[in-house]
């Protein structure tokens, strides 16, 4: 929840130590901002170095920076990862890896943020289950990490540890990622 403690809440209640909030997203038992200073910020369960504060079991029930991020404009929280999207248009992961949904063409988990390589001009991220989409300024979909169900739209279901293109869209203006 955010508000230093592990009790359940039936109403809401507010993120300690969070001000000038200009974007919020919840994966699998994290949370993630983005203040308007361009730093991240993420609390909840931090198995497999999903809250990107450099340690991979430290459960936050408050907000902690995401370390070496700066100018973030977005983020998005997956099943065990998340994404961030800089202003300058390169996109960030960190957190579990296990079908590449990292984009850094491995599968170790890694618990502080690296850019995923080969992306550029992306004005938003989505963050699946074990899957990961980017969409570029020319209304292109790029997409990376699991994809036993076809969920990376490359015509296959093989999975990818780097980002692909999603073949035959084009004029794309949102992104939203699911389950699978």
């Amino acid at each position: 929840m955010g508000d230093g403690t592990s009790v359940d809440r039936w109403t809401p209640v507010k993120v300690l130590g969070l001000t000038d909030v200009v974007g919020i997203s919840c994966g699998n038992v994290h949370s993630l901002a983005v203040k308007s200073d361009g730093s991240a910020w993420a609390w909840g369960t931090d198995q497999n170095g999903r809250l990107g504060d450099g340690t991979t079991a430290t459960n936050r029930t408050t907000p902690v920076r995401v370390v070496g991020l700066t100018g973030i404009t977005s983020v998005s929280g997956g099943s065990g990862h998340s994404l961030a999207r800089k202003s300058d248009g390169t996109v960030w992961s960190w957190g579990h890896n296990l079908h590449g949904q990292l984009g850094d063409g491995g599968t170790t988990d890694r618990n502080t943020a690296a850019q995923v390589p080969g992306l550029s001009a992306i004005v938003a991220v989505s963050a699946g289950y074990y899957h990961s989409l980017a969409l570029r300024s020319d209304g292109t979909v790029w997409a990376w990490g699991d994809n036993a169900g076809s969920q990376l739209g490359d015509g296959t279901t093989q999975e990818r540890r780097t980002p692909v293109q999603v073949q035959g869209l084009s004029g794309i203006v949102a992104i939203s990622a699911g389950w699978w």
